[in-house]
């Protein structure tokens, strides 16, 4: 079977394994996880089709044909996407366990509401859930994000997330 992964093709032999399996096993790709493996917490939330779903709960197979986005296809050429670097500047992970499901349930929601409020955005996030309490920054880093996308502003260049959290060190 052919899986359209971060606009790649891969030949995979998905049985009936669920996608996170597939994506992590056989592909290799670390950044969805899974936290609870019935849908419910929104670590192993992927795009397909640009819609957030949870990859525990999809067989691979069911998405054959389709375009599935994980946290790995989302920078450019070395750049963050708005939502990745709003999140790196704004502090909104602390074991940053569930922050590649935030960062794609995100994405979706400024790709439909691109200038949502608190409360839609709040709302939206809500099949997320972070342990460590970091909701106040994700939310104010969603928002920020939404300033960034707005249409026809040029996208900025962004380092990488090692090379961010690096010169975070370097400072003090």
């Amino acid at each position: 079977m052919i899986l359209k992964v971060n606009s790649r093709e891969y030949e995979v032999e998905p049985g009936l394994r669920t996608l996170i399996d597939v994506l992590r096993e056989d592909l290799g790709l670390m950044g969805t996880k899974e936290g609870c493996g019935i849908g419910m917490c929104g670590a192993c939330t992927v795009l397909l089709d640009g819609k957030p779903i949870s990859s525990c709960l999809v067989l691979a197979i069911q998405v054959a044909g389709r375009d599935v986005l994980t946290i790995e296809g989302l920078s450019e050429n070395g750049i963050l996407h708005p939502v990745q670097a709003a999140f790196v500047e704004h502090g909104a992970f602390q074991c940053a366990y569930c922050t590649p499901g935030f960062v794609l349930s995100s994405v979706a929601l400024l790709a439909e509401n691109p200038s949502p409020d608190g409360t839609e955005i709040r709302e939206y996030l809500s099949g997320n859930l972070c342990r460590c309490g970091s909701y106040e920054n994700i939310l104010q880093a969603v928002s920020a994000a939404s300033l960034t996308m707005e249409p026809g502003l040029p996208r900025e260049p962004r380092p990488d997330c090692h090379a961010a959290k690096n010169a975070a060190r370097n400072v003090n």
